[in-house]
């Protein structure tokens, strides 16, 4: 808190995204009066009004709350993702000290060691991951997470005593960029965004431009096939491969736990427990296991961590699962996320019909990424569209998810409305149902777990 000394209020423009809501808590724990806007109610933005935040869902362009007028003691955060807003045009004009949220986070990188985990899949869940085996073990670590990390139900860990502080380092608007790490992980980076960055290629060097803002003294891990020029020393991570750094192979089960063994370099680590199913999960897990080793922490601490980690919620999260039925909810919003999410349920639940209920996420992103998404998409046996969910962007002449679905080869694929999916599902008592995207999506979780409960105990 050394740099915010100065600041009584915090206000946040945007303050119910996941990392705006991290740092919202933060200082709200650390006694400053903190507030802000948001378009609209979500469970997030009531948990943080019942923790004391003032928040609002209208734009009130000058009419701001008075405690937050000071501007010699007002920190005004904001996000990018968030366009045009009168409130923001009033603290502009005003004069007001206004960051990014990644401006913040880089700011508190650099006064601990930063373990900033990047990446266009994986990062929410290897982020949290390290974290949790960080506190579980007497090392600890301040944490500011992409997710509601179910072993905390919190996206934020604090340890006034730790180091460490874990950073998930999002690569939107190069938001990344902002941060100092000590160590990192970098687990992907398959082309996204490419409404902020162009061209894959210049995705790419975002990607290159992160390696290099590594400590000297500091160490990265990254995905072998990266081929990511760092400052300090860099090691690879895969499944099944001869060639990385550290491996992990040999998968089975055992005590309902999927297992493995990691090979460190030259040595090897037998049987060790990962608390998710997922060959994605057990590499996202090698990961932490791997940066960790470097960093100098017991096997014993790293062990129990993984095998004790329960996962993020909307990350291979399952809601229901029983023996007829399965259902399971997941954030997976890129065409390479859906691969991995429905390669594992095809690997857990052989000759089970799998359904799956998608959002596309932004018109930019399913027009970048159409014939990726419809050949994923057509590994489901039945495949349910909603409309695209657009976030901050405006409608592209012809790209919606008529076309989408058109493009895809399910047998069984259909498109429906929200208000459309309860009683599309009024019948549905057997196999396994997936809710897949980033959008709005996660608000019909809980309508369908009830109808579901329902329709199994008829």
């Amino acid at each position: 808190m050394r740099q915010f000394q100065k600041y009584q209020t915090v206000y946040f423009i945007g303050i119910g995204g996941i990392g705006m809501s991290a740092l919202a808590r933060y200082f709200k724990l650390n006694g400053l009066t903190v507030g802000g806007y948001d378009k609209t109610p979500s469970p997030l933005t009531l948990q943080l009004a019942e923790e004391g935040c003032i928040i609002h869902y209208e734009d009130l362009g000058v009419e701001i709350p008075t405690e937050f007028l000071n501007k010699e003691n007002t920190l005004v955060i904001y996000t990018p993702a968030i366009k045009k807003l009168g409130e923001m045009s009033f603290f502009q004009s005003e004069g007001f000290t206004l960051m990014k949220r990644a401006e913040v986070l880089g700011m508190l990188t650099r006064q601990s060691k930063g373990l900033c985990v990047a990446g266009t899949h994986g990062k929410t869940t290897t982020s949290s991951l390290l974290a949790f085996i960080l506190d579980q073990s007497s090392w600890k670590c301040n944490a500011f997470l992409g997710g509601i990390a179910t072993n905390f139900q919190s996206n934020l860990v604090l340890s006034k005593a730790s180091e460490y502080t874990v950073i998930e380092a999002d690569e939107f608007d190069r938001s990344f960029l902002h941060l100092s790490p000590y160590a990192s992980i970098i687990t992907a980076a398959d082309p996204d965004h490419l409404d902020i960055y162009g061209t894959a290629e210049q995705f790419k060097e975002g990607f290159r431009q992160f390696a290099m803002k590594l400590d000297p003294h500091g160490l990265c891990l990254q995905k072998e096939g990266l081929n990511l020029q760092t400052l300090g020393k860099s090691f690879t991570y895969a499944v099944d491969s001869e060639t990385a750094d550290y491996s992990v192979s040999n998968f089975q089960w055992k005590d309902g736990f999927l297992c493995g063994d990691i090979r460190l370099k030259t040595t090897w680590w037998k049987d060790v427990h990962f608390g998710l199913p997922g060959i994605h999960n057990a590499e996202n897990a090698l990961a932490c296991i791997a940066l960790l080793h470097e960093l100098g922490m017991e096997e014993s601490s790293i062990r129990s961590g993984v095998q004790l980690f329960l996962g993020v919620k909307r990350r291979f999260e399952y809601i229901i699962r029983s023996e007829k039925l399965v259902y399971v909810d997941d954030y997976a919003h890129h065409p390479q996320e859906i691969k991995a999410l429905v390669s594992s349920i095809r690997l857990l639940y052989p000759g089970k019909k799998i359904t799956g209920i998608f959002q596309p996420h932004l018109f930019s992103r399913t027009k970048d990424f159409a014939a990726d998404f419809a050949s994923e998409l057509s590994q489901l046996d039945e495949l349910i569209l909603l409309p695209i969910y657009p976030a901050r962007e405006e409608p592209i002449q012809g790209v919606s998810s008529e076309w989408l679905l058109s493009l895809c080869k399910n047998e069984q694929k259909s498109i429906l409305k929200a208000s459309e999916v309860l009683p599309y599902l009024s019948q549905f008592n057997d196999g396994i149902l997936l809710t897949i995207g980033a959008g709005d999506i996660d608000r019909l979780v809980n309508p369908i777990q009830q109808l579901l409960t329902i329709n199994q105990a008829d």
